[in-house]
């Protein structure tokens, strides 16, 4: 190589730097990239006088924010502990209040100063927003950066992104955290779950941390999880009056831990994906490589980063179900309505919930725009890698929670559903690559 290319090397190749994420730097450019998701879209249409929201005393933007981002009330769950921006208004007296659809989760906090938002961007993963609980005229949508101190950090894998947590709550509702802490999705046994939450429904003899707290950690550093367990009523607990909602269903809080977790996963394929395509296009300008040239680096890369998606999607690892789940909310049916279903009336959205959370273990983020936007090089890897788990062609151990039926029936609803499964595309992609950088 001569010095003007190696120079060039130098120039052009990111740069690691300490002081500043990797988010932060080329391609992704977290801070300064207009995010494209839909409560940044709202709020540029609150800010053109497109759209307004109504106010009321009682909640403030609440109820208009999820008329507007049809986000269902039936998602409610509440959450005790002091783990979000408003710590000093949430206790196990005043909960938070958690609301979610597919791409988006609002939290509402008793007579708080702020609605808290965040949405799943398709480029730049977790985006954080708040309102102002104050009535004004024409109400301001606001990005929030300071939200990735936790959420952009180890939690989160370094990317931004969300998060359920399980802790050991005191009687105010602060974690101890000596005791440590648990993220919580759908590989989490559900003795680790729910920890600082309250949980509406009932799970037979599996015991959950929530709806208990510590009330006095010097004395006993144990949860009461048999006072916590198969509550299907909260008001002996709060008032329930000031919520919107009297459930915080424990199938509404799996779901937002499954789909949590898969928005992570989405999240931090795409930035891979990313900083994939970028670096190759930097190599293949040094080496004055034909354009679309992929090295097997690259592809390596791109493979790395669709495994993690297809076993995501494919609930690898998922806890295994010993009772029955049954939630106390019209959450389950209003979720499961949405579909879309196959000719057989079979949708990804149907739950299981007495082996598993879903009848169909495929995620439903199949079909978000989260996963649509992948980019082209992990997304042919994943189409690649779900038609050989699901066409039987990969029997490995990875996937044998998968039987012959289940492979069946996934495959199918996929591919009645508009998700292309093709490998043609792969296979001109790997016809392409050579060894080397």
């Amino acid at each position: 190589m001569n010095i003007a290319r190696i120079f060039l090397l130098i120039v052009l190749l990111p740069v690691s730097v300490n002081a500043q994420p990797e988010f932060e730097r080329e391609p992704i450019r977290y801070s300064n990239t207009k995010p494209t998701d839909v409560v940044h879209q709202l709020a540029q249409q609150l800010a053109d006088g497109k759209k307004s929201l109504k106010w009321d005393q009682e909640h403030g933007y609440l109820r208009a924010l999820l008329e507007e981002l049809k986000i269902p009330v039936s998602s409610q769950t509440l959450v005790f502990s002091k783990t979000s921006l408003q710590v000093s208004r949430i206790t196990p007296e005043t909960p938070r209040a958690v609301y979610f659809n597919d791409d988006i989760y609002v939290g509402w906090v008793q007579h708080g100063d702020l609605i808290e938002i965040s949405a799943a961007d398709t480029k730049l993963g977790g985006t954080f927003y708040s309102i102002k609980q104050k009535q004004d005229e024409v109400p301001v949508l606001k990005r929030e950066t300071r939200c990735l101190q936790c959420h952009a950090s180890s939690f989160t894998r370094r990317t931004p992104g969300h998060l359920v947590r399980s802790v050991f709550p005191t009687k105010t509702g602060l974690p101890e955290y000596r005791l440590g802490t648990h993220i919580s999705d759908h590989t989490s046994p559900i003795s680790e779950r729910f920890g600082g939450w309250y949980v509406t429904g009932t799970h037979g003899d599996m015991r959950h941390m929530g709806n208990v707290w510590l009330p006095n950690p010097k004395e006993s550093e144990e949860l009461d999880i048999e006072k916590g367990a198969n509550v299907t009523d909260l008001s002996t607990l709060i008032d329930l009056s000031p919520y919107l909602s009297t459930h915080s269903d424990i199938v509404a809080l799996m779901v937002m831990q499954h789909q949590s977790h898969m928005h992570n996963i989405l999240a931090m394929a795409n930035h891979a994906g990313q900083r994939a395509e970028h670096d190759t296009k930097v190599m293949n300008k040094i080496f004055e490589r034909e354009e679309g040239f992929q090295s097997e680096s690259t592809l390596s890369r791109y493979r790395t980063a669709a495994e993690k998606v297809v076993q995501a999607l494919l609930f690898c690892d998922e806890v295994e179900l010993t009772g029955q789940i049954r939630g106390s909310s019209p959450f389950v049916s209003e979720f499961e309505k949405v579909g879309p279903f196959d000719s057989q009336k079979r949708s990804l959205r149907q739950f299981d919930l007495e082996h598993r959370l879903f009848r169909y273990p495929c995620s439903y983020l199949i079909y978000s725009d989260s996963f649509r936007a992948l980019p082209e090089g992990v997304m042919v890897q994943v189409r690649k890698r779900l038609d050989e788990v699901l066409s039987g062609q990969d029997e490995s151990e990875k996937f044998d929670h998968l039987m012959p039926h289940d492979r069946a029936a996934i495959k199918q609803i996929l591919q009645e559903t508009g998700v292309q499964l093709s490998t043609e595309t792969a296979a001109h992609s790997d016809a392409k690559s050579a060894s080397g950088l």
